[in-house]
């Protein structure tokens, strides 16, 4: 469901937001509704198969009140009445199961029965709308929660904050911390690390200092989660010896050095190119009886073959699948790719050969897709072929594995199969997301198309989905690749207008289009 503006004339203004500025409530949500028994049904059996759940929904229409609404006001009405209770039940199962459209179209037959929403399907629905990036949404809510009479909680303003930041918007975050100060309620070690997790993803070093200090100011002493944060802040800007160094505080205050901070130090020194180091701590992980996950055994593998160390990259993969671990797409493709690079279809094949022995039949057939993706061996170059191969070998076909196909063809510069995966998922009744009309724009920026990443940037814009900071930099940096300096600004800008705050990529973007133009002049 799409909020809509004044100027479309489908809205109306129920209250301001923390940035000042009107939010507008969708006419939908003010439509009278009579909830009855015929009402209830199609509903029960829209969910018949959703959820276990769907067994006590079933039974909605036995559980209607036997009262009935007298007329007036509302409209006529015969038949049964849902309760409150029941209302509100299903509510919070609809935003847990993720059909936060419906969630949002039952809200209105609630209050047009008069019902109010309780403290904790307010949070169900801040929770659901939050997640999916539809935050002005959830600011509505929020908002209509504190009109309601609830005092909202340390959580709700959490939930809220997350949102505002996963979609870079740091100055409705910045206003709702100042609502916090102004309301007395207390942040949380959660409110901190939910900043803290921003501005280091954000490259921000001085901010994510501040917020330490004030973490410690309130009593909240730096745990496993925020070292490993700040290691990876060290690690972003180069600063691996200091990474090294926060290992004896560490000690010092008594938090043990749990898989989490691990794996950040190994990341660390292998972004650093201290591969030597990384392996070193990797066996110092396991010396202290901490099995490495996929997220070890990943980043040692990507770096290895990022610095060139191939050989290396192959004996730990080879050790991985040792260790009862089946590699996940993104470190088959960081190999392949590599490989493929230098030509060394026979260590890929032999690679594969290897793979087919560990017994997880559905992984390697989309394997052997990607294989012929990156090789262009001729079997699956189109990408219909290789989603009808995968239905044939009735491989689950979920966001994420059109996801995959769609990156590898994406690396490849293949943009029309890009194109054509976007399609085929829109045929198997999969809405794409942001992730994949992300890989659509860097698809065509690696093929030098530059106005049709443009198109898509605009298509986003168009049907409702909010860009995020990944998009911008995708686009700006097919924009560099293109040679179009000078809209490299522009797009700057229009990140910065919609409050999507800039993370050090794109800031590094613009500095060098900057510079490239300043040159020129």
């Amino acid at each position: 469901m799409q909020l809509l503006h004044p100027n479309r004339g489908d809205a109306t203004t129920i209250f301001y937001s923390l940035k000042n500025e009107a939010i507008f409530r969708p006419k939908s949500l003010y439509r009278v509704h009579r909830l009855k028994c015929k009402t209830l049904n199609p509903l029960c059996h829209g969910i018949q198969h959703e959820d276990e759940y769907a067994n006590e929904v079933k039974c909605l229409a036995s559980a209607i009140n036997k009262s009935s609404i007298p007329d007036g006001g509302i409209g006529h009405t015969t038949g049964e009445e849902i309760s409150p209770k029941l209302s509100n039940s299903y509510i919070r199962w609809l935003c847990e199961i993720g059909n936060i459209d419906k969630a949002m179209d039952f809200l209105s037959q609630m209050e047009a029965l008069g019902f109010r929403l309780s403290y904790t399907s307010y949070t169900s629905l801040l929770t659901a709308l939050a997640s999916v990036g539809r935050t002005t949404e959830a600011e509505a809510v929020f908002q209509e929660m504190v009109s309601s009479g609830f005092q909202p909680r340390q959580k709700a303003y959490n939930i809220l904050l997350k949102g505002f930041l996963r979609r870079g918007l740091l100055t409705a975050a910045d206003r709702l911390m100042e609502s916090m100060n102004d309301l007395g309620v207390w942040k949380n070690r959660e409110t901190y690390e939910i900043l803290l997790g921003y501005y280091v993803g954000a490259g921000r070093l001085n901010d994510s200092w501040e917020v330490v200090a004030k973490m410690r100011k309130d009593g909240f002493e730096p745990n496993s989660f925020v070292y490993s944060r700040i290691i990876e802040l060290y690690r972003d800007n180069g600063m691996w010896k200091k990474a090294t160094n926060l290992l004896v505080e560490i000690r010092e205050n008594g938090v043990f050095l749990d898989k989490k901070i691990f794996n950040s130090i190994i990341d660390t020194f292998g972004k650093s190119g201290e591969l030597e180091d990384a392996l070193q701590v990797f066996d110092k992980m396991q010396q202290e009886g901490i099995t490495p996950d996929i997220t070890t055994w990943n980043s040692l593998i990507r770096w290895h073959c990022k610095h060139g160390d191939l050989t290396n990259a192959l004996e730990l993969f080879d050790k991985m699948q040792a260790q009862g671990l089946y590699p996940d797409p993104s470190i088959f493709i960081t190999i392949i790719s590599r490989l493929g690079e230098q030509g060394k279809w026979d260590i890929i094949n032999k690679t594969f050969e290897r793979l087919k022995h560990g017994g997880h039949r559905q992984s390697e057939i989309i394997y052997a897709v990607l294989v012929d993706i990156y090789g262009q061996h001729g079997m699956f170059e189109d990408a219909e072929e290789c989603i009808n191969t995968l239905k044939l070998e009735a491989v689950p076909l979920s966001a994420r594995t059109f996801c995959v196909l769609a990156n590898a063809y994406a690396q490849q510069g293949l943009c029309e199969q890009t194109v054509k995966v976007l399609q085929l998922m829109e045929r198997e009744g999969i809405e794409p997301n942001l992730i994949m009309l992300n890989v659509l724009i860097n698809a065509f920026g690696i093929a030098g198309r530059h106005l049709e990443a443009l198109s898509v940037y605009q298509h986003i814009k168009e049907s409702g989905v909010s860009p995020d900071v990944v998009t911008y930099t995708t686009l700006m940096k097919a924009l560099i690749r293109a040679k179009k300096f000078e809209k490299v600004p522009v797009i700057y800008r229009e990140m910065e207008a919609i409050g999507c705050s800039p993370d050090r990529k794109a800031r590094e973007l613009l500095q060098n289009a900057m510079m490239v133009l300043q040159r020129r002049h």
